[in-house]
């Protein structure tokens, strides 16, 4: 195991701050006006994890360092995630003069065996050499979490249509929907589930995600979030830029017009759109393949101690 000095963890940790603080400097001064962004605040309004969470640091289950490095100069905590007796949520500390903490794999393995599990099974079998990818939907999605509503009903009502309600309906009813992953397909309205090729189930998750869809390379910020601490933030914060860049092209190719909030327009109800999506969706899956290798990789050697299958 690699050990970080005090001075190489604090300077590590600091380089970490100072980016994660960067990439969610737009969204924490807009939460603090009471503004919304239907495009950016997707990150931290669908998944779960707050820009305070996604700014600690750490160096993976491979790296320790001296404990030294979470103190100040007055012996306090520099650090959010740690109890009153100074001890770092998911961390273990060795004895000695210079105490090493390492993430507590032995804990996550065994309190999180399942989730574990299901998501190396789910991020092994949807790598491009494991699966082909199928370039196919068009983001067609968006548009099917629309159809058959009325004003008002659609889930950013701050944005409008870029067609009529009744030209939208119509895109959905003549194009072929063959979303595969399960948390875009729970958004179809009941009048457009129907018209889905299938019915994504979480049981059939690892067995349907899609390498090319946008949502699955979205989620890997989600998966490597989950896999804290085993992961290194740097890992973790690439994940994240990944998911916000392929947000701008899930909404340009969306109903809704984001021309106001300074993005383009994909209009994939016309053969040029379709094959600008296709060529934007085959670069994100790229750099989305890229990245969940390089989470498996971080993660070989580990194995949970009690296995449970999802």
């Amino acid at each position: 195991m690699t050990v970080l000095t005090a001075i190489e963890a604090a300077a590590a940790r600091a380089a970490h701050e100072e980016r994660a603080d960067a990439l969610t400097a737009a969204h924490r001064e807009r939460k603090q006006r009471g503004e919304k962004h239907a495009v950016e605040d997707f990150l931290f309004t669908y998944y779960p994890f707050s820009p305070a969470r996604l700014r600690r640091w750490h160096p993976g289950w491979r790296v320790g360092y001296e404990a030294s490095a979470d103190l100040d100069a007055d012996g306090n905590p520099v650090i959010a995630d740690v109890d009153e007796a100074g001890r770092r949520s998911w961390y273990v500390e060795s004895p000695g003069p210079k105490a090493v903490r390492r993430a507590d794999v032995g804990r996550y393995l065994a309190e999180r065996a399942s989730a574990f599990t299901f998501m190396t099974r789910l991020l092994r079998a949807s790598t491009l050499t494991r699966r082909r990818p199928e370039f196919g939907c068009f983001g067609l999605h968006e548009w099917a979490m629309v159809h058959g509503l009325t004003e008002g009903q659609q889930r950013h009502e701050d944005l409008p249509l870029r067609l009529t309600q009744a030209e939208t309906d119509a895109v959905v009813e003549r194009e072929n929907l063959i979303c595969s992953h399960l948390d875009a397909f729970r958004f179809f309205t009941p009048s457009a589930a129907p018209r889905n090729s299938m019915e994504p189930t979480r049981a059939t998750q690892v067995d349907n995600d899609n390498p090319a869809c946008l949502h699955v390379g979205m989620d890997l910020y989600k998966w490597a979030m989950k896999l804290t601490p085993l992961l290194p933030s740097d890992l973790v914060l690439d994940c994240f830029e990944h998911a916000r860049d392929t947000r701008v092209l899930d909404m340009e190719a969306s109903p809704y017009d984001v021309r106001p909030l300074g993005y383009g327009v994909v209009p994939i109800e016309t053969p040029r759109g379709k094959a600008e999506y296709v060529r934007r969706q085959r670069e994100l899956a790229a750099g989305a393949d890229a990245l969940r290798e390089r989470i498996l990789a971080e993660l070989e050697g580990l194995e949970a101690s009690t296995p449970v299958a999802r």
